[in-house]
């Protein structure tokens, strides 16, 4: 590639979108990823895009509900243009509603998402009895069943990301010196390179573990039930994840707790018992000081940039992020909110 408009350096979640809508909007644009696309944590299994709850709003929200709006069309467009399907369906996701106070909570819920959700999607109460099979038990009776939640199978979405971007043009490398702008999308080896250089955490890695199951659920909602995020895919699998491990040894490694969170999902979801699982999962995902992504002028290497953190949120977030950075650093645009920007957390 002679010339190069954009250089981003991580093929993750957060690299590739920024890629591809930097491509879109015409840059010249160069991925370098020694380890290759989706090598990291955006390799996983689960890709559940959930909302966070619809009161005490604030900018992170706001911005992950655009940027979960934002996802329909873009994954549409990428999958169109690479003939490689992410995995993406919007079919929402329900809820056990454990007691009389969180049922309370709940309905509360329901009138704040209608204004705050922009009557673009619900959260709503609904009986178990009014949804079919694979409804999960739930204590009081109630759910809670909102239409924003999507799924995506997070290595087909990186797969379809570069289908998309070569048929742009745009190379993924091992190695190549920087050219052009430059972004870091870096993950977990980024937040470690900022703590070395500041003294000081300015992020750190916090392992999680997931299983897929074959399972064919068909076009259902994904379920949440004893804090599992249960994903049924596209291709006739089913995803369960995941732990939060802040102190492990073997970041690659699976263990009783991954025991625990399937047999925990087998019992939230009776239908599940005797599902084979077929591959379990473990991987560290980069979680910023201030656990918003980071996102803006790069601390440590003047005139470049940063988008990092995507802890839990990265893929339902990539889709806006990838707007924001390349209206930054294409049209010199800064609509990072003030939480997103590398300061929050040094």
């Amino acid at each position: 590639m002679a010339m190069v408009d954009v250089t981003v350096r991580g093929a993750g979640i957060f690299g590739l979108s920024i890629a591809w809508v930097c491509a879109q909007r015409g840059a010249k644009v160069q991925v370098v990823d020694p380890f290759g696309p989706g090598a990291g944590s955006s390799g996983g299994l689960v890709g559940a895009l959930a909302p966070h709850v619809p009161e005490n709003w604030n900018a992170k929200k706001a911005f992950q509900f655009d940027s979960l709006i934002m996802a329909e069309p873009f994954w549409t467009q990428v999958e169109t243009t690479g003939g490689v399907s992410p995995g993406y369906g919007r079919l929402g996701r329900i809820q056990p509603i454990a007691d009389a106070r969180t049922l309370e909570l709940a309905r509360a819920r329901e009138t704040t998402a209608a204004k705050l959700w922009q009557g673009r999607a619900d959260w709503t109460v609904k009986p178990v009895g009014d949804l079919d099979a694979w409804c999960p038990p739930s204590p009081t009776g109630f759910v809670v069943h909102d239409t924003l939640t999507a799924r995506m199978h997070p290595r087909r979405a990186c797969a379809a990301l570069v289908a998309a971007l070569s048929v742009r043009g745009v190379e993924i490398l091992s190695d190549a010196p920087d050219k052009g702008l430059v972004v870091h999308a870096t993950g977990l080896a980024g937040l470690e390179e900022l703590s070395r250089a500041f003294g000081k955490t300015v992020g750190n890695g916090v392992k999680g573990q997931a299983a897929l199951l074959r399972f064919d659920a068909g076009d259902v909602p994904q379920l949440f039930a004893d804090t599992i995020h249960i994903v049924p895919h596209a291709d006739g699998t089913l995803a369960i994840g995941s732990t939060s491990e802040r102190d492990y040894d073997d970041p690659s490694s699976t263990d009783t707790l991954l025991d625990d969170v399937i047999d925990r999902a087998m019992r939230a979801v009776p239908v599940l018992h005797g599902a084979e699982v077929i591959e379990r999962w473990a991987g560290v995902r980069p979680r910023s000081k201030s656990r918003a992504p980071m996102l803006g002028s790069h601390p440590l290497h003047q005139g470049q940039f940063i988008a990092n953190g995507g802890f839990k949120i990265g893929f339902g977030m990539a889709p806006k992020i990838a707007q924001v950075m390349a209206d930054l650093m294409l049209d010199g645009r800064d609509t990072i909110p003030d939480d997103f920007r590398p300061e929050a957390s040094l």
